[in-house]
């Protein structure tokens, strides 16, 4: 019994594995070193989640962070709202009433906003800079909270569009009244939805796009110039229209993308033609959704029926799996079941688009490990033409052709109940295929047209490319 023991361990430390013809795998394959491919991939973290804790302490958590994040592929950090709002060291920023107030005055019943203080904010900046991350700021231009209340002659009634140093406002920098609201006395309303009407931002009063993006003080130019942000994420781009995001990005330049919260990839494709900026991929969201939970149908994912984003304009997609606003959606239909997460990352991360990973998913030490191996797979072998090469109810099957410097990949998900086992016709001829996901340990060899047969264990995913 000793005997068979022992030669059951000789076996494993010899990798004495059999290929899917029975075959003993070659002894000197060995994986690729992945760390030695750069295809130039990489991915932007958001580094919040809806109502994070301690608050106060935000800036100070993620700091630490930055060295790890930037060593597994990220170069750009989305930051929340970075300004006071209306609910002062409860608010997420979303209820913008200050722009100018980092954390430095007394308002709203507090001096720091919910992640810190402007010194904070700054050396987390300085800090991302020196690790080469570039530094995304959300910006909420559509609506403004937390004013006092005045008498307003075109809603014959009062508002609480008064923004001034006492009044929710103690930067005394771009201070408003009702004039900067809608209906005034340039527009009704925007072309698009409005977001708390009474204090629906108006883009078409000069003093507004004064202050906004185009004077050397303006909200663009400091955040530029002073803070030293490098980018922009739009909120809610549906409550303007999207000339003010191109005004804007003329004044300031920069990487951006915007929120169009809308699952119909052509709304999304007019849109960043119109902007000229990238938008964050929905339609590749709710696709994702569906065919790994809501419909549990890998069918979803066939481009040419269902097109995305990052299939109708690839440089201008930032797809993603969950956000702060998905994660904190009780509407199941917004929401990718925590069993399909790591798919529906394994997929954004060997497709075209540039991903964005979220925070809560990336700091789950049970996702951790296994997002840091699909992050590495993203800037190694996500490389080259996409192909999908099966996608049926439970399975989908898709593999990028490489380039000179990379072998590129095939990615094999079966989101069904029980294991299941293909052919596949792969770019590879007579070659030993890895999974480099590190979810099966199987070898296999293709034959002289590429052709392999795969099992693949149920509710998994695997990513397979070249041995050497």
């Amino acid at each position: 019994m000793k005997t068979y023991i022992y030669l059951l361990a000789i076996c494993s430390l010899l990798s004495c594995k059999k290929d899917n013809k029975g075959e003993p795998t070659p002894q000197n394959v060995s994986p690729i070193d992945l760390t030695k491919i750069d295809n130039g991939n990489r991915v932007m973290m958001q580094t919040f989640y809806w109502d994070v804790e301690p608050r106060g302490e935000w800036w100070n958590t993620i700091t630490p962070k930055l060295d790890d994040w930037k060593a597994n592929g990220v170069d750009r950090i989305w930051l929340p709202p970075a300004t006071k709002g209306a609910s002062g060291g409860y608010s997420m920023g979303y209820d913008p009433s200050d722009y100018f107030d980092f954390g430095e005055y007394n308002q709203h019943n507090t001096t720091k906003t919910r992640f810190g203080s402007r010194a904070e904010l700054e050396n987390l900046i300085s800090k991302a800079h020196e690790n080469g991350l570039q530094v995304i700021a959300d910006i909420v231009i559509g609506h403004n909270n937390g004013g006092g209340k005045e008498w307003n002659p075109k809603r014959n009634k009062d508002t609480y569009t008064l923004f001034d140093e006492t009044h929710g406002n103690a930067s005394g920098k771009f201070n408003r009244t009702y004039k900067c609201f809608h209906p005034n006395d340039y527009a009704t309303s925007d072309e698009e939805a409005s977001f708390y009407p009474e204090q629906d931002l108006s883009h078409k009063v000069p003093y507004v796009q004064d202050w906004l993006w185009k004077k050397e003080e303006s909200v663009a130019k400091y955040y530029k110039n002073i803070m030293k942000f490098d980018g922009w994420r739009f909120d809610y781009v549906k409550s303007f229209g999207a000339w003010v995001i191109k005004d804007w990005m003329k004044s300031v330049g920069g990487f951006a993308v915007g929120e169009l919260w809308d699952g119909n990839p052509e709304n999304l494709k007019s849109w960043v033609d119109a902007s000229g900026i990238s938008a964050f991929d929905f339609a590749c969201f709710y696709n994702l959704e569906k065919a790994l939970d809501r419909n549990k149908d890998m069918r979803e994912l066939l481009t040419s029926q269902h097109p995305q984003l990052r299939t109708l304009r690839p440089e201008k997609a930032v797809t993603f799996t969950a956000n702060h606003d998905t994660e904190k959606d009780q509407n199941a239909d917004n929401i990718i079941a925590a069993d399909k997460k790591l798919m529906a990352y394994a997929y954004i991360l060997t497709h075209s688009g540039y991903p964005c990973i979220f925070y809560s998913d990336y700091e789950n030490k049970a996702f951790k490990t296994k997002l840091q191996k699909l992050m590495l797979i993203h800037r190694s072998l996500s490389i080259g033409e996409e192909k999908i090469l099966l996608a049926t109810q439970n399975e989908y099957v898709a593999s990028r052709s490489g380039n000179d410097k990379s072998p590129g990949l095939l990615l094999f998900i079966n989101n069904g109940d029980t294991p299941s086992e293909r052919t596949i016709i792969t770019h590879w001829k007579n070659k030993i295929l890895i999974d480099y996901s590190g979810n099966t340990y199987f070898f296999y060899k293709t034959d002289d047209e590429g052709k392999v047969t795969i099992k693949m264990p149920a509710n998994s995913y695997a990513v397979w490319s070249l041995g050497e």
